[in-house]
């Protein structure tokens, strides 16, 4: 996707605060619902993220693991879940998130500085985009990626999706169970 630069850098400021909103709205929200469908959304300017870096398989990736699976999963395991919701904000953290906090804090400042004080003028492919050394054959992502998982990665690529398969059907047996449990326990009160 060859783009205006100005043009490409509106794109780039909205898909930032997009990414920044909803990352936001996940962890301010207290509806756990609402929190799993603006995880969906950030996983969505992720993926545009990548087609404006021209990352077309990994957006298309992100698109289809992210969103249509792994946030599914999450919203499905939120709807099993009982949880009460809480109406104040700061009334139930603990030690425990005043320390996930202060770290996470410390870790944004920290990365945030190596960013700043990186000399970015000095990096050879950012001064130099059009310097290709005559050895490396460009091949189209999508075919590269698909080459290297169906050859030298085939093994693990398999693996995991048995594992997701398995995580699957443990999360539907579980929920299963529990509903025989409740059903179980009523049978039993109306006797």
């Amino acid at each position: 996707m060859k783009l205006l630069e100005s043009f490409y850098e509106t794109i780039f400021i909205f898909v930032e605060l997009g990414i920044i909103l909803g990352s936001l709205g996940v962890i301010l929200l207290t509806n756990i619902v609402y929190s799993a469908l603006f995880l969906g959304f950030v996983f969505v300017c992720i993926s545009l993220l990548y087609l404006l870096l021209n990352a077309d398989f990994v957006a298309a990736a992100q698109i289809l693991i992210y969103v249509g699976a792994v946030n599914v999963l999450i919203i499905f395991a939120v709807m099993l879940i009982n949880k009460k919701q809480y109406s104040n904000f700061f009334v139930y953290w603990t030690i425990g998130d005043g320390i996930t906090l202060t770290l996470c804090t410390s870790i944004f400042l920290l990365l945030s500085n190596f960013i700043f004080n990186t000399s970015w003028s000095k990096i050879s492919l950012m001064t130099k985009p059009n310097f290709i050394p005559k050895d490396v054959i460009l091949i189209n992502t999508i075919r590269s990626i698909g080459s290297e998982l169906l050859t030298e990665f085939l093994l693990p690529f398999e693996l995991m999706s048995i594992i997701l398969l398995v995580a699957l059907i443990g999360a539907i047996t579980l929920a299963r169970r529990e509903k025989k449990i409740e059903l179980e326990k009523n049978d039993f009160f109306n006797f």
